[in-house]
Formats: structure tokens, C-alpha cells, sequence
């Protein structure tokens, strides 16, 4: 468990008051619109969800899935993630009624603290194109673009465009090329304003 000013960054449950938790920040088609999967529906997809996405990673060695909690109740309002795979990617989500309020970049900049810890080489995180708003949070946390990438997104079988941004925690300045590698549709975008 690790805490901010204002929240409690913690372990996803089974226990039923963060299954019902879960449902509402995975329900919203509105904040679910840039995620990977479909809004869940019912306490059941919750905790199907739960046993097939969050534990899992959970248990990984280097894998996080952390509730974000106010530190009032508890209560998760979103989650940080880390994956265990090679790429190491970072990712978030938060209810929307709390969007705008610093609560993901409050957060993250304790997570990508406490990873920094655990010898990693870096990490990576990505957004949707049409998502800006993710990619300001990757840059509070000191994470630079390095290249853009379009896949056909499962299962929504929606094409989209991502930029790849990193932070290493090592002297190396080495790109992850996974993405590069992978899809065939790559390029450099210029994001100078």
C-alpha cells in the first residue's frame, strides 16, 4: 500500500465493495471509450473481470494493477497498472466525475516512484491519438514520445493510432522497439506546438 495527500494506492479485492467499485469505473462508456475492452455490464463481468485481468497480473512478479482510493473511505475511484510483459507498459483509468482534479498524475508520479525502485529499465505507456489528455499525464511524469503506431484494437476491432511514450530509469537511452516492430503502420509524428 503506498499513499499521497489525498489517496490510497492499493491491491484490487474480491471482497464485493471493490467489485461494485470496479463496475463503476469499467461501466462508463465514456471512460471506457479509450480502453481496450468493453464496458462491463453487471457485478458478474466485474468480478470475471477481476479474476481474469486483475489477478492474474496481480500475481506477477513486476505486474501491478493498484486501486486508486480516496483516502476518505477507501473506496477505489480508478486504478494504475503495470504490465509484466516486455514493453513494461503503464497504463490508468479514472471515474470520470473525477477527471480534472490531478487525482492520475497524484497517483502516478507515486507508482512510477516506487517502480523506479524495483530496477526496471524503464517504462512505456500509450494513448490513443484521440485521447490527449493521457499523453499530458505520460509528460507530468517526465515520459518522452518516441514513436506512433496504429493497430486494430481486440476486442473492439477498432483501428487505432497510438503514441508510445517511455521513461527510463537507467543511464541507456534505448527505445522500446516491440511496437515498431510489430506493426507494420509506424512513424514519427512532429508534436512540437
Amino acid at each position: 500500500m503506498l499513499e499521497t495527500e489525498r489517496l490510497i494506492l492499493r491491491n484490487f479485492s474480491a471482497d464485493p465493495t471493490d467489485l461494485q467499485a470496479l463496475l463503476q469505473i469499467m461501466e462508463d462508456p465514456i471512460v471506457n471509450r479509450f480502453l481496450p475492452w468493453f464496458p462491463l455490464q453487471d457485478l458478474a463481468e466485474a468480478e470475471n473481470f477481476y479474476q481474469e485481468k486483475i489477478l492474474p497480473q496481480m500475481q506477477q512478479p513486476i505486474g501491478i494493477y493498484w486501486a486508486i482510493c480516496l483516502k476518505e473511505n477507501n473506496l477505489p475511484i480508478g486504478y494504475l497498472t503495470l504490465s509484466a510483459e516486455d514493453a513494461h507498459d503503464f497504463g490508468y483509468g479514472l471515474r470520470r466525475e473525477f477527471w480534472n482534479q490531478g487525482i492520475v498524475t497524484e497517483a502516478a508520479q507515486k507508482a512510477v516512484a516506487h517502480i523506479k525502485e524495483s530496477n526496471l529499465p524503464f517504462i512505456t505507456a500509450t494513448h490513443d491519438v484521440e485521447n490527449p489528455a493521457s499523453g499530458k499525464v505520460m509528460q507530468k511524469l517526465g515520459m518522452s514520445y518516441q514513436y506512433s503506431y496504429q493497430e486494430l484494437c481486440q476486442p473492439k476491432n477498432t483501428l487505432v493510432i497510438f503514441r508510445l511514450y517511455q521513461l527510463n530509469f537507467s543511464d541507456s537511452s534505448q527505445t522500446y522497439q516491440g511496437y515498431w516492430e510489430k506493426y507494420p503502420t509506424h512513424f514519427i509524428e512532429d508534436l512540437s506546438d
